[in-house]
């Protein structure tokens, strides 16, 4: 899929402004498509794919482009006809760490991220303990007592009488929230 949005990167580049294409170097020399003359003739300088890793980030985007360009052609023929530098160079362009695929943490981020979060959630619980130190106490309406006077009194006034707490054979702890001491 970015192979081919590259692809159609490079076509659009292409057709807005004409690139200098650049030859590539090749570890076996008869996948040349340029003739000698062709090749004489034209100032293009060799980007050679056998160490395309190192140079990818610094080429400038027209490279890239030309590279694009030349590994899409050699692709188009037998796999196996290629070289091994052709197929890591073609490899490594279309599922390379660059672009899309580049780490989104560096080395040695994963402690850096680890003590920012713990230190936030620190920051949490000292901000949870202090807000907890300093509310006041829980309303009479929280207390265990309190809620078993609700139950007894929702049982009077038969509230809920087919499947709640004024049924028959109700067995739950009505309005008690709190857990016994």
């Amino acid at each position: 899929m970015h192979a081919a949005a590259a692809l159609r990167l490079a076509r659009h580049t292409a057709a807005r402004a004409p690139v200098a294409r650049r030859a590539l170097a090749t570890a076996a020399a008869h996948h040349a498509d340029v003739s000698p003359a062709a090749a004489s003739s034209s100032k293009a300088s060799v980007i050679p794919l056998s160490n395309i890793e190192a140079q990818w980030e610094k080429m400038p985007e027209e490279d890239k482009v030309a590279v694009h360009a030349q590994l899409a052609e050699l692709q188009k023929r037998d796999w196996k006809t290629l070289s091994v530098d052709e197929q890591k160079a073609a490899y490594y362009v279309a599922f390379g760490p660059h672009g899309p695929r580049k780490p989104v943490f560096a080395p040695g981020d994963t402690l850096k991220i680890f003590l920012a979060s713990s230190a936030a959630v620190g920051a949490g619980v000292l901000i949870f303990l202090g807000v907890r130190s300093i509310a006041p106490e829980a309303p009479k309406t929280m207390t265990k007592e309190w809620q078993e006077a609700e139950t007894e009194r929702a049982k009077e006034l038969k509230i809920n009488p087919i499947t709640g707490i004024a049924s028959e054979g109700y067995t739950g702890k009505g309005f008690v929230s709190l857990p016994s001491k």
